[in-house]
C-alpha cells in the first residue's frame, strides 16, 4: 500500500472510492473492515488537506486603471 501522506488528491480519491465500494459490498471479514475504514479515514483526511491547500493556493487577480491585471491577492483578502 502506498503512503497516504505521499498521496496524490486524484490517487487517494480514487482509493477512497474502492475502500468505500469495499465496505459497502460486506463481504470482508470484520478485521479487514477495521483496516478498510482506518484506511479510508487517513485517504478522506489527505483528500481534505489537499483541497485545503488548492483553497489556499487560489487568489484573486486585482485590477489597475484601465481593466490591466496588477497583481493578485489572496482569496480570504
Amino acid at each position: 500500500m502506498s503512503d497516504v501522506a505521499e498521496m496524490s488528491f486524484e490517487d487517494a480519491i480514487k482509493e477512497l472510492e474502492t475502500v468505500v465500494g469495499q465496505l459497502e459490498r460486506g463481504d470482508v471479514a470484520l478485521d479487514e473492515s477495521i483496516a478498510l475504514y482506518e484506511r479510508g479515514a487517513a485517504l478522506k483526511a489527505r483528500c481534505e488537506a489537499k483541497l485545503k491547500e488548492a483553497e489556499e493556493k487560489v487568489a484573486k487577480i486585482t485590477l489597475g486603471e484601465g481593466g490591466v491585471p496588477q497583481g493578485t491577492v489572496p482569496l480570504d483578502d
